[in-house]
């Protein structure tokens, strides 16, 4: 077993919604055999430094993923081969895989989504940071859950405001579910 730790939300006092356990995802299919969310140790303390810091403005953290399964970022890339979206596994970059990115958005004091411009998982450029065409209230959103995540320590990709991750991100090993233990695949 790797050094990933479990994100639940008792623990954590998170969300968790993962979408790839469901079909609810650009696949629409599961691709998860179970919905779990791992973290490598860094990265969880990253992580509860911004939920404290949501919790400081009356926000949730909702999760979507974290640690993806290298069989799994293959077989995402094997259905849409976006380099713009996704990390090709052939390179050995992408930071899910060795449990060092999550996916998230905002919740606020009731539960309900802040509105981010687009869905989690929509490949356009709507999804982009900094992109003018979304309404500016969710302009501001998404900028709020970028001061929110970078204050913790966090870098973001610019393609998905969404995605999160730690910097240098490529110094973590790649693991597959056999080397993580996670019994996601």
């Amino acid at each position: 077993m790797t050094n990933l730790i479990e994100i639940t939300e008792n623990k954590h006092n998170v969300i968790i919604d993962i979408r790839y356990a469901s079909s609810n995802n650009f696949t629409g299919a599961p691709v998860y055999k179970r919905a779990a969310c791992y973290l490598n140790n860094e990265a969880e303390i990253a992580l509860k430094k911004a939920i404290k810091i949501a919790a400081d403005k009356n926000l949730k953290i909702k999760i979507f993923d974290a640690f993806r399964p290298l069989e799994i970022q293959k077989a995402l890339w094997n259905h849409t081969p976006d380099p713009n979206f996704l990390s090709n596994p052939e390179t050995g970059s992408c930071p899910h895989c060795r449990g060092v990115a999550v996916d998230l958005t905002l919740l606020d004091k009731n539960g309900n989504e802040l509105d981010m411009g687009t869905e989690f998982d929509t490949f356009s450029p709507l999804s982009h940071h900094g992109n003018n065409e979304v309404p500016p209230d969710a302009q501001k959103t998404r900028e709020l859950l970028k001061k929110i995540m970078t204050e913790a320590g966090w870098d973001f990709y610019k393609n998905e405001w969404w995605h999160y991750q730690l910097f240098d991100c490529r110094k973590y090993p790649l693991f597959t579910d056999k080397d993580a233990g996670t019994g996601m695949v």
